[in-house]
Formats: structure tokens, sequence, C-alpha cells
């Protein structure tokens, strides 16, 4: 991971400042504003933080999580130890961790990537954060492989968001248990996907990604149709 700035150490306090406000003014330029002036700075340092707005400070909270899960993944004194696929689920589950306090934030955050204009970034965003779980997990594959694990975890990662995003069980043991059937559905943590062509219904793209970010957005109560939703995707 890069060494943080001191720009990174501004960018923090403000997101973190800003990440109560999100719930009620949504990503946008008054819940920034709000925020650095809760975290002690004035107008002018938001702008030299967060020059591109709500859309830059969607990104830096989706940054930050990564940051984050590895900074408490490397700290654990079983990481180095562990086997390939061991370390992905805890890179799922400790990227959820992370995102719990601020549940409601990440809500938010997929109905502002469920926008036609931020679908693209939203795709990236998901991309960076699954690249971020393969290379802690070891992964330095750099032909077709790379891709495919990335393309895979991706469907992974993005329907344990929506399924996590309404789940009501105690210590969210409904979404382990879901992690661990989709893991187990696409049998291919530390192994190579020769078989890619039976895999290909569980690649991504633009369309889906933007269906189920609209289907689950569309309406503050989901519930089962979302679960639903996440266990076909």
């Amino acid at each position: 991971m890069d060494t943080p700035t001191d720009m990174d150490s501004v960018r923090d306090e403000i997101l973190l400042a800003t990440l109560p406000n999100v719930v009620f003014d949504g990503w946008s330029e008054a819940a920034l504003r709000d925020g650095a002036k809760t975290a002690g700075y004035d107008a002018i340092m938001a702008h030299r933080a967060f020059f591109g707005g709500a859309p830059e400070l969607v990104e830096h909270f989706g940054a930050w999580t990564d940051r984050r899960m590895a900074e408490i993944m490397v700290a654990d004194p079983r990481f180095s130890a562990m086997r390939t696929g061991e370390k992905i689920k805890l890179a799922l589950r400790t990227h959820f961790e992370v995102l719990e306090p601020h549940r409601e934030a990440k809500r938010r955050m997929m109905a502002f990537l469920a926008m036609p204009q931020n679908v693209g970034a939203g795709l990236q965003r998901l991309y960076r954060s699954v690249d971020c779980m393969w290379r802690l997990a070891g992964d330095d594959s750099t032909d077709f492989n790379h891709y495919t694990k990335r393309a895979l975890l991706s469907a992974v990662l993005s329907t344990a968001t929506f399924y996590w995003l309404d789940d009501q069980s105690e210590g969210r043991e409904e979404t382990w248990a879901f992690i661990d059937r989709r893991l187990a559905n696409v049998a291919w943590i530390g192994k190579t996907a020769s078989a890619k062509g039976g895999l290909l219904w569980l690649l991504p793209n633009p369309a889906r990604f933007a269906r189920q970010l609209r289907q689950h957005t569309a309406s503050p109560q989901m519930g089962e149709a979302t679960e639903r939703m996440a266990e076909k995707a």
C-alpha cells in the first residue's frame, strides 16, 4: 500500500467527519462542506482535498476501506500462515467489518453509483477492491488468470454487498454464510481458472451491475427480494 501523505490524512479526516452527514444529505457537496467544517477545515481546504467534489469523496471512501482492510489483515498474527483461499475469505469479511460502522453511508454510496453517469466509476471501484484483496492474498499473476480471478471475485463481492446491506442477523452471521456459499460455488480460490468457459456466467458486466444497483436502491425496503437477487446473481 502507498505511504499516506499529509493531504491523505486531511482527506481521511474530512471523509470520516462527512460519513455521518451522508446518511441525511447523501453524497453531496453539502455533506462534504459540513464534514470539512466538523473536521476543523474551511471550504478552501475541502476544495483542495476533494477537487472533484462528491464523486472524488466516494472514490476516497472506497480507497479508505481497502486501506483499512489491508492494515487489519496484515496485523493478524495468523495472516502469513494462511492459504490463499483463507486470505480471500478473510479479506471479504474484513471489508464488511470495516464498513459496519458506516453501513448507511455505504447504502447511500450504492444509490450514488446506481446513477447512469456513475456506473462506470462503480465498476472501477469494485475492480480496485478485488485487486487489493488478491494482491494481499499473494496473487501476482499477469496472464488471463489475473483478470479471471478478479472478475469472479467481483461477482462475489458485489452480491455479498447487496446481501450484507439487508442482513439483520446477529453478528451478520447470514452474510458470512452467504460468502461461504458463493466462494464454494466458484471453486477457483487458489487454483488456475482453466475451466473458464464454464464460469463465464459469473463474470460481471456493466448492464447487470447497473441493474443490480438500481434494483437494490429503488426502495428503502428490499428485504427478501434483495436476498433472492443476491442468491441468483
